[in-house]
């Protein structure tokens, strides 16, 4: 256990929407510490979304956010012999990481030609509801509703 809590970083606010949620999502995204090229990626995508939905891009983006933060999650927890998956509450700043790398994860895993592509269709996609990340979101719930009996193990 740690004796005390590590210092919380705050984030800078990106030079476009003045957002420091962007940049968190900027630095989830970035590969090989490269900033920039991780910067003109998103701002890509925002062009894009921009094109093909004629909405405001920031709002799109926070709509799809907001689609696929999960509310609760499940934990292995190893009682008498057995491993059970516990259902858990996600504490606020887990859920908007967790929901950012799933954002980006299932970004990288969608077809079609370069990074702002594939970023905007599946931010498109999960501010419509739809879309892998989203599914991925509903899978979780789901698995935490059908382990809901194991929730007085709770730690």
């Amino acid at each position: 256990m740690r004796k005390r809590k590590p210092k919380q970083r705050i984030l800078q606010p990106d030079p476009r929407f003045a957002d420091p949620m962007v940049t968190q999502f900027v630095n989830n995204m970035m590969w090989q510490g490269k900033k920039s090229v991780s910067f003109q990626i998103f701002y890509d995508a925002m062009d894009i979304i921009q094109e093909k939905t004629g909405d405001n891009p920031h709002e799109v983006w926070q709509k799809a956010l907001n689609n696929i933060y999960p509310q609760v999650e499940v934990r292995s927890k190893r009682v008498g012999g057995a491993t059970f998956q516990i259902p858990i509450e996600i504490r606020p700043n887990r859920r908007t990481s967790v929901g950012m790398k799933w954002l980006i994860k299932y970004s990288r895993l969608r077809s079609g030609k370069g990074m702002a592509e594939k970023l905007s269709a599946e931010i498109i996609a999960a501010s419509k509801g739809e879309g892998a990340s989203v599914k991925k979101k509903e899978d979780t719930h789901r698995m935490a509703e059908a382990n809901k009996a194991f929730a007085h193990f709770r730690a």
